[in-house]
Order: C-alpha cells, then structure tokens, then sequence
C-alpha cells in the first residue's frame, strides 16, 4: 500500500500538467500562406499563448479557401488580404469585427537579366504588357489567394487574358512553391514582400518592379459570425483580434525583421 500511494504522489505532477493541457483553450485561425512562410505567425503567437494561455491552431491556405473554411465555421477567426473579398464575407454575414491589422506590398520577381524589361515600366500595369508582349514566362499561384486576386486585376488593367500566353503557367499552390517554380524556370511571378524577404531559394531570381500605390497589400482579422455558427469560440476569438491590433500586438509585427528588414507594418486604427 505504501509503494502504491508513492507511486501515485509521484504521478500527480504528471497528472496535473495533463490536465492543464486538455483544460487549454485554443482557436483555430484561418489565414494565408504570406502570413505562415514568412515566418511572422512563428515569431507573434508565442506572445499572444503567454499573454492569454490561448492556443492557435493555424489554416494556412490561400485567401479564397481561407474564407471557405471560415463560412463552413470551421475556424473561428479570420485574416487574409483581398479586402473585397473580406467586405464581402462580411456583408454576407459570416465575419463580424473586422478591423484592419497590417500592410506590406508586392513586387514583381524575375529573372536577373530581365527579358521583358519590366524594371523599365513605369506601373504594374505596364508590366503586364511587357510581360505579355514578350511571351515570357510568368508562373501564376492560381489558387484564389490574396496575391492571385491581385495578379488577376492587374492583367485585367492591362487588357490581357493570362490563359491565352503561352509562357503563363500556374502552381494552384502557396506563395513558396510558386517562387520554388518561377526560381527553377527562371520566370517572372507576383509575389508578396513577406514571404519573399523569407524565401532562400532565390536562384537567379531578383525583384525588378515595385513600388506602385496599386502593390498595396493589406490584411485583416475578422470572426466568424457566432450567429451563423453556434460553435464559434467567440471569446477567445476576440481575445485574439483584441490583442493583435493592441499596442502590444501591433509592436510584434512591427519587430518582426529578417536580416533587419521589416515584412510588415501595423495598419490597426487606419
């Protein structure tokens, strides 16, 4: 009996700590692959867990399939970039509290000597006509995201149909393996600052066009619409949104730099 109840004290740290484990709430935050390769979600959710004790369950997925997954309420908080896109989940009532959190631009990559002469364009605009005039090679995410619904405005502004290039070739994937493939055929792709200043790979690929008002790139959060899915963690939902567009929240994004170059700037309040 005596080395049994030893047994059992010992056990008891163990027991508590497994319990904790379970007890700890979590949410599931669907967002967009920009946010995840870039290596920002890696360096701002440890502080919001020690801050709350909420755990996120991180979706990283394309703009578009983010938002799906947000309407079928199998995530209880959102953040993405295609504004319109956001606008209009929430108009159709599957987001509430949307608030703006951060911003960075595109910019077009491509191969270092530059067949179509993009670096030369005086917008983006122009850039896809080059682009498309020299029948070079340009790879497309193609899956709905926030950087392939930019892609297509901007072939949209130039007047021309991607489909029907010849050098237009899409990955259907996330921004990392659209660079792994624009950097093995040396061709041109839009990718966002982020996860291009994370990207190793690079090859002979360099950016050639930036800067234009229409790369503007900026994301937001938003919950899911608890009215619509029941199951919603809207506390700790809003616990989430709350912090990251607090101060202490906007200075993480802020902090976070590679090789002291800064991916993000806050956006909450603007």
């Amino acid at each position: 009996m005596a080395n049994r109840l030893h047994r059992l004290i010992l056990l008891l740290p163990m027991l508590f700590a497994m319990g904790t484990a379970w007890a700890q709430e979590s949410i599931t935050l669907s967002s967009t692959t920009s946010t995840e390769q870039s290596g920002l979600f890696g360096f701002i959710l440890p502080r919001f867990e020690a801050r709350t004790g909420i755990k996120v369950k991180v979706v990283a997925v394309g703009t578009g399939q983010a938002l799906d997954i947000g309407r079928r309420g199998d995530a209880d908080v959102v953040l993405v970039h295609d504004r319109s896109a956001e606008d209009k989940f929430v108009a159709e009532g599957f987001g509430i509290a949307r608030r703006n959190v951060m911003y960075n631009d595109f910019i077009v990559v491509g191969p270092k000597d530059d067949p179509a002469r993009v670096s030369k364009a005086a917008d983006v605009v122009e850039v896809m006509k080059r682009i498309a005039t020299a029948q070079a090679l340009f790879v497309s995410r193609g899956d709905r995201s926030g950087t392939h619904a930019a892609e297509l405005r901007f072939w949209r502004a130039a007047e021309v149909t991607p489909a029907n290039l010849k050098g237009y070739k899409e990955t259907g994937s996330g921004m990392g393996p659209t660079l792994n493939m624009a950097a093995a055929m040396e061709a041109y792709t839009l990718a966002d600052r982020g996860t291009w200043l994370a990207f190793k790979n690079r090859q002979a690929l360099v950016p050639l066009f930036m800067g234009d008002k229409r790369l503007f790139n900026p994301y937001g959060v938003m919950l899911v619409n608890p009215a619509r899915h029941p199951h919603v963690k809207q506390a700790a939902g809003m616990s989430f949104i709350d912090w990251i567009v607090s101060a202490e929240g906007q200075a993480a994004i802020a902090a976070y730099r590679i090789n002291g170059e800064q991916l993000f700037f806050p956006d909450a309040g603007k």
